[in-house]
């Protein structure tokens, strides 16, 4: 269905079973799209962005049922830096990214 929008030259993505089958790799190929696979153990390379979605999700998107587009973007824009400046992050030893980011930069 996604082909009907666009086509990419590129596919990436991991080595799931669902991604390496002969069924979904074959209509890559026939549709002349380039299979780029991570390595084994890659997955763990997105474990930051996906923890920053769950939270978006969990802690904005969800509760604020957002009724337009440009209200949506408003909210998100909005619940950013309440994550960066102001959200503490145990991971963070309880400071926020903006503090870890400026102290490494400076």
């Amino acid at each position: 269905m996604a082909l009907q929008f666009g086509k990419p030259e590129i596919f990436n993505t991991d080595q799931g079973s669902q991604f390496t089958s002969k069924a979904f790799t074959g209509m890559l190929k026939d549709n002349g799209i380039d299979i780029s696979m991570d390595g084994r153990g890659r997955c763990m390379d997105n474990i930051f962005t996906e923890r920053l979605w769950r939270s978006l999700k969990y802690e904005n998107v969800y509760l604020m049922h957002y009724e337009s587009v440009p209200e949506g973007r408003q909210g998100i824009n909005s619940y950013f830096g309440f994550f960066n400046d102001d959200r503490l992050h145990q991971s963070l030893k309880y400071q926020t990214p903006a503090e870890v980011y400026f102290q490494r930069a400076s």
